[in-house]
């Protein structure tokens, strides 16, 4: 019988039955496709630490991308936007009085209350606080008088040229009033200067810039 027909007669589920040379053959067959694979496979294990920081980098590369392609894709619209915005915030600049203009302000808060019909008890401006570009002035009041008339002061606030808030609103009634239709008001004021070139430390935000910026003449 030739080698090729004892190969042919071999059966593979019973490997147990080959001939002594027929199973070192196999042994050796399954030895060398272990060893190449083994040799294959080693150089890629490892690299598959650089691969790894290859995707993240490519993912983080494209993530980019898109974020930078969306913001060329919308550019004439962030234009348009920043536009807006530099009108809006020289409206509001202009708003903010003056050094001089202070005290004319400060009399029309306090017109304000006596036209709704209140009684004025207190009307004291605090130190005024810095903050960028301007300064607020807190003004502690106290009014008396009665929930319509109250309305009317916050109406006539709002309706001033000038920015004016109102803060640390309390509402009491009065202890001097049986009836209890008068209230007292103690309300902190609040409105905003505009600080000039000369005011503002060295390296600080120059409000004449920001004026410019946002179309301020």
């Amino acid at each position: 019988m030739t080698f090729i027909n004892e190969l042919r007669q071999l059966d593979p589920k019973d490997i147990g039955r080959w001939p002594a040379i027929f199973r070192g053959l196999a042994i050796g067959v399954i030895f060398l496709l272990l060893t190449a694979i083994f040799v294959y496979l080693l150089p890629i294990s490892n690299q598959m630490p650089d691969l790894d920081r290859a995707r993240a980098e490519e993912a983080q590369l494209l993530n980019t991308f898109d974020q930078r392609q969306m913001k060329a894709a919308n550019f004439d619209a962030y234009k348009a936007q920043l536009a807006d915005m530099q009108r809006s915030f020289g409206a509001m600049l202009r708003q903010l009085p003056g050094r001089t203009e202070v005290p004319s302000l400060l009399v029309d808060i306090s017109q304000t209350g006596l036209a709704a019909g209140l009684q004025e008890k207190l009307f004291q401006p605090a130190p005024e606080i810095r903050k960028d570009f301007y300064a607020e002035l807190p003004i502690k009041i106290r009014l008396t008088g009665s929930y319509h008339q109250f309305g009317s002061f916050v109406s006539g606030i709002a309706s001033l040229p000038r920015i004016v808030t109102l803060h640390d609103i309390a509402i009491a009634t009065d202890g001097k009033d049986t009836t209890g239709d008068r209230l007292t008001l103690d309300v902190t004021a609040k409105t905003y200067r505009y600080l000039d070139d000369a005011e503002m430390a060295p390296g600080e935000h120059k409000p004449g810039n920001a004026a410019a910026k946002a179309g301020i003449p």
